[in-house]
């Protein structure tokens, strides 16, 4: 199969290196070698998260890792304050739900970024919330929410856990897990790592530890506590994903390479140049400035067209796969990713193509 020019805002393409890191033959998940490959790739995420808490390693997708973070963070019953201004926030929030949490919503509109003043003045109506929930990068609408200031305002008005889902922004924008006193961030393998899907990566702070070591919540995959043992040990509770983290540890050396900062410059300008040529077509953005996330850009559909004839023509085309919305923004929404690993030509490239899909379909 030709290889796709693939622009979602992940899974992404992958670099050479971890390609040739995912050949590498089976290995004895118990013994010394997984133990010496686990520890390095936890070892390396701690810096990516600027944490020195224990990063914990499951296999599963990024909804996994935040369905783990439920079932150790909140008791049946407890009252958790979810901020939701899109598709994820709304999952995170109903993942709570379905295990009994009473979820609180925050709703912040579709495109916008969360509000520090509506956070405190809702933490002020809800004294007794156990959990803070926060979307760093909301991907169904484009927007990177402040998480610094946000974390701030709950820091000063409560004593709840911040629990952050970081799925699409970890690895590609600017982060502090320990400064901002973040208790619990998710991510996945699948966005900024340029890895396939099959891990998740969640740190856990010390506070939160105390809250995991006593909640309620039936658990048994996703026990913090039996990974972090099994962790210890240089293992896992159950068979990992071993291709997976010899992939990870590839694409970790390649960022270390590479530098945090100037990782994060480099998304920086990508989502300048795409945001520009978007503009430059004609083409409105669905979020709202100055919070336009550097990881993906949302695109309002031309009027008169739809997103899915555009993303059918861009495939049978140029072989060039970009996302439509979701949920109610399915066919009024693009959204391209640029996330990764990536270069501004492949970019360019995609906005061109997205140019002349729309003018042969008759768009503006």
């Amino acid at each position: 199969m030709p290889a796709q020019n693939l622009r979602l805002p992940g899974p992404v393409p992958m670099p050479d290196q971890v390609r040739a890191a995912l050949a590498n033959q089976m290995l004895n998940h118990r013994g010394g070698e997984f133990k010496a490959l686990l520890g390095q790739v936890r070892s390396r995420l701690g810096k990516m998260f600027a944490t020195e808490n224990e990063i914990l390693c499951f296999t599963s997708s990024g909804t996994g890792g935040l369905e783990a973070a439920v079932v150790n963070i909140f008791s049946p019953g407890d009252k958790g304050l979810f901020v939701v201004g899109g598709a994820f926030g709304e999952r995170s929030a109903a993942i709570a739900e379905a295990f009994g949490v009473n979820v609180i919503r925050l709703e912040h509109p579709w495109g916008s970024a969360a509000n520090a003043y509506a956070l405190r003045d809702a933490l002020r109506e809800h004294p007794d919330v156990k959990v803070v929930y926060l979307t760093h990068n909301e991907t169904s609408t484009g927007i990177t929410n402040p998480i610094e200031k946000l974390a701030a305002v709950v820091h000063e008005e409560s004593s709840a856990l911040i629990f952050v889902d970081s799925v699409s922004g970890m690895g590609a924008l600017p982060f502090e897990t320990d400064a901002w006193g973040i208790d619990v961030v998710v991510t996945g393998s699948q966005k900024a790592f340029g890895c396939p899907p099959g891990l998740a990566m969640i740190s856990v702070s010390p506070k939160a530890w105390e809250v995991v070591n006593r909640t309620t919540m039936p658990r048994f995959y996703w026990d913090f506590r039996s990974m972090r043992q099994a962790h210890r040990e240089g293992s896992t509770p159950f068979t990992p994903a071993v291709t997976a983290f010899y992939g990870l540890d590839a694409a970790l050396e390649l960022m270390e390479q590479e530098g945090r900062e100037a990782i994060f410059a480099r998304h920086a300008r990508a989502g300048d140049l795409v945001r520009e040529q978007v503009l430059e077509l004609g083409l409105e953005l669905f979020a709202d400035p100055p919070y336009n996330s550097n990881t993906v850009t949302a695109i309002k559909v031309p009027k008169g067209m739809v997103a899915n004839e555009i993303r059918d023509a861009l495939r049978v085309n140029y072989n060039t796969i970009i996302a439509g919305g979701l949920g109610r923004y399915t066919n009024s929404v693009l959204r391209i990713g640029h996330l990764g690993f990536f270069t501004e030509e492949d970019l360019t490239r995609t906005i061109e193509q997205l140019g002349a899909v729309i003018k042969r379909l008759g768009g503006s």
